[in-house]
């Protein structure tokens, strides 16, 4: 099972990627010129993709054991309203910033659980858990809060997402170091192995020894997880927690992990490949919001490539 991991076209996949961005770059060159190649625009990429990356992270990581995680933005979104409640609540307190924190981490990890425990133990298909979970989430961030926004962070949460280290986006620092660690874990580590045989074939891995329920679980567990990273920069970029943020960025992050070369049925997939297709995507959003084309025609153009690329990749299987 292990050498057909490896004979796998990762690497096709990544050169493929880095041609779409240079192509990119030559079309909108041509179209938009000085305007989409500003400092002010490659900022603005810089600054969004953290978001969605570590949303897209959450969701890939699950994709890859041949699952799916829709709760993700629910997740994220209570994970800020949490935290954003207690931090707010007590205002220059750093004792209750903390606590905020941990509030909102430890709901994250509560989450994850209850998503792994419905697949990996009660039995759940993946798509309906996640489902459940998400509707569940999204009406109770609504229900306990009216769909209020909670604003008004110390200077510490918002310098998260709104400050730079040698001219590069902090934000996006911390994203290229969580994808380097979740790299590390699943290519050096055995609950990586662990992850991407499971993902090829459930019923083999099991019989190998491996205990795969306790490996989905803590697979869901880190998808939360990741919806909390992203919680904390929603909260800083925006300076603010809301029931109804990032509704749009669900079909986004199951794109970039399509596209970044995971495969939707489980068994393979890379960390850089998935990055890779968060920038082409950035990129493609930036420069057709420059040219004046609506965010609705954006939305059904991802819709429209997710569909095409995985017809195409059944086709070709």
């Amino acid at each position: 099972m292990q050498s057909l991991l490896k004979v796998l076209p990762g690497d096709r996949i990544i050169r493929l990627q880095l041609l779409m961005i240079a192509i990119v770059l030559v079309l909108f060159s041509l179209t938009l010129g000085s305007r989409f190649f500003s400092s002010g625009n490659f900022q603005s990429i810089a600054g969004q993709l953290p978001v969605l990356g570590l949303l897209a992270l959450g969701m890939g990581v699950t994709m890859l054991t041949g699952g799916i995680n829709l709760s993700i933005i629910a997740s994220a979104n209570a994970c800020s309203l949490v935290m954003a409640a207690i931090i707010v609540a007590h205002p220059d307190q750093p004792a209750w910033l903390a606590i905020g924190l941990l509030a909102g981490l430890l709901l994250a990890v509560a989450i994850g659980v209850l998503n792994g425990v419905l697949i990996a133990i009660i039995g759940v298909s993946p798509i309906l858990a996640t489902l459940g979970t998400m509707t569940l989430i999204a009406g109770l961030n609504i229900l306990l809060t009216n769909g209020a926004v909670i604003s008004g962070f110390p200077p510490v949460i918002q310098a998260i997402g709104n400050s730079s280290l040698a001219g590069i986006p902090l934000s996006l620092l911390l994203f290229l170091a969580v994808a380097a660690l979740l790299w590390l874990l699943l290519e050096r580590t055995t609950l990586g192995r662990s992850i991407l045989l499971l993902g090829s074939n459930l019923q083999a891995t099991r019989f190998s020894g491996v205990n795969t329920t306790r490996v989905l679980i803590t697979v869901y567990v880190l998808s939360a997880l990741m919806s909390w990273g992203a919680a904390l920069l929603m909260m800083s970029m925006f300076n603010s927690a809301k029931a109804g943020y990032g509704e749009s960025w669900l079909l986004v992050t199951i794109l970039a992990s399509v596209l970044g070369g995971i495969n939707p049925d489980g068994g393979f997939g890379r960390v850089i490949g998935l990055v890779l297709a968060l920038i082409v995507l950035q990129m493609l959003e930036s420069g057709l919001n420059l040219l004046g084309v609506s965010s609705y025609l954006t939305m059904a153009l991802w819709g429209g490539v997710l569909i095409l690329f995985i017809a195409l990749q059944n086709r070709k299987n």
